[in-house]
């Protein structure tokens, strides 16, 4: 038996997916608070561009060590149990964040990182298969651009949301020489609001828990081993290939969704906390995009052509733009009542427009006629947000031994990649290994 959702008709499954909406949305806005956290902590801590990277780096590591784990969780206590433990360790990250800002210990923020990516892995690899199973496989990626409007508009909402509760008070601070007070204050402006994030999710997670939310259909038992398993799994090319297509593609995406705000500190941006909003209203767009034309005008693969190209066309002119222009911003933003901001911020953001349609075409992409191995290869998929890791940690080294801008070149094999596989890589069906 295939992993699907017991049978049910359209009506009864709105009630799932309202549900997997607002899961997607509390996903969104913890992995995006990481845009508005680095370059504070960077502020605070007095951290270099590749310390900074090591907070984004303890997040999405956990999904290395954690994503085979979280999927044989799940075959023991199904896809709804496995939500509702993921958010309590989402929930315990939280309140790790609490002695981490007491104490200004380096070492404790990204100890509260790696447990928050540790729960986010384990309620990603439950929900994913829920949004390609309820429906037919050709339009699943129309339906995860929806999830994906969602989890991306926590994305815009979340730094505001950051700013509005932690920085309002910290006002004329960039650039600046921070005193111990100020220092000691900023760090402590962190608490209520992650105390409050806590106990939203807590109760979230025992809400999940009492729904009605159906559970997926039992694979069938498998006595192979699990290593077996995953060999089996990463047999097949479009699946193996995907998941390295999934891993540059969060590196892409959490390097200019999270580094964006770092950047705009080291040019002297007030506003940085909120320039992974303007990403995230980018990638909200790509959304949009993927709903409207998806499957109706345009096919998955064709749309992941066209990301993939823009993303390479906007890393090259990244890199060499001139960082005190703003022609962008004079013509859009400043006569719609906006601020000015260098060309180079915008061409970053513009990058969420690129990195929209990638994961809702890579996924379903990857797992066509995976069958039995469903539920591994989610898991082997979401393993590939561990490029979240590397990514800005690589662009942080290149910043280091360069600039801040140049490290950004880092994003252009990536997306050669992801051409590649829009092209000619899902399509390879034969397996590797016998």
């Amino acid at each position: 038996m295939t992993t699907n959702v017991i049978h049910t008709s359209k009506q009864s499954s709105v009630v799932p997916m309202a549900i997997i909406a607002v899961l997607f949305f509390i996903l969104g806005f913890a992995t995006w608070l990481n845009g508005s956290l680095m370059p504070y902590l960077s502020q605070i801590l007095k951290l270099t561009p590749f310390q900074g990277s090591l907070i984004l780096f303890s997040f999405y590591i956990a999904v290395t060590f954690t994503a085979i784990p979280s999927a044989m969780l799940i075959k023991k206590v199904g896809y709804k149990n496995g939500m509702a433990l993921g958010m309590t360790v989402m929930m315990v990250a939280g309140l790790l964040f609490i002695p981490a800002a007491k104490s200004q210990i380096f070492p404790l923020f990204l100890l509260a990182q790696l447990v928050m990516g540790t729960g986010q892995t384990l309620l990603q690899t439950a929900i994913n298969p829920y949004v390609v199973r309820l429906g037919p496989e050709e339009s699943a990626a129309a339906r995860i651009s929806i999830m994906g409007i969602l989890n991306k508009g926590a994305g815009v909402i979340a730094p505001m949301v950051f700013t509005a509760l932690i920085l309002n008070n910290f006002t004329g601070t960039v650039g600046q020489a921070l005193s111990q007070t100020q220092i000691d204050s900023m760090a402590n402006s962190l608490i209520l609001p992650y105390l409050g994030m806590a106990l939203f999710i807590g109760v979230l997670a025992l809400a999940v828990k009492k729904s009605p939310l159906p559970e997926l259909a039992k694979e069938e038992e498998n006595s192979s081993s699990s290593l077996s398993e995953v060999k089996e799994t990463l047999s097949h090319p479009n699946l193996a290939l995907g998941v390295i297509a999934i891993f540059v593609y969060v590196a892409v995406e959490v390097i200019a969704g999270d580094t964006i705000g770092t950047f705009a500190l080291s040019l002297g941006i007030e506003g940085y906390s909120v320039m992974t909003s303007y990403t995230m209203v980018c990638m909200v767009v790509g959304y949009i995009l993927g709903i409207t034309l998806i499957p109706r005008f345009i096919s998955q693969q064709k749309a992941l052509s066209i990301s993939a190209t823009l993303g390479v066309i906007l890393t090259l002119a990244i890199l060499f733009v001139d960082t005190q222009s703003s022609i962008i911003a004079n013509t859009v933003l400043v006569p719609l009542g906006g601020v000015q901001l260098p060309d180079v911020l915008l061409m970053i953001a513009f990058l969420g427009l690129a990195n929209a349609i990638v994961w809702p075409a890579v996924f379903p992409l990857a797992l066509s006629g995976m069958g039995k191995l469903t539920s591994t290869g989610s898991a082997l998929l979401v393993m590939g947000i561990a490029g979240g890791a590397f990514g800005p940690m690589f662009w942080g080294l290149l910043s280091g031994l360069s600039s801040l801008q140049m490290g950004y070149s880092v994003m252009l094999p990536c997306y050669l990649f992801i051409l590649f596989y829009a092209v000619k890589g899902h399509k390879m069906k034969k397996a590797m290994v016998e």
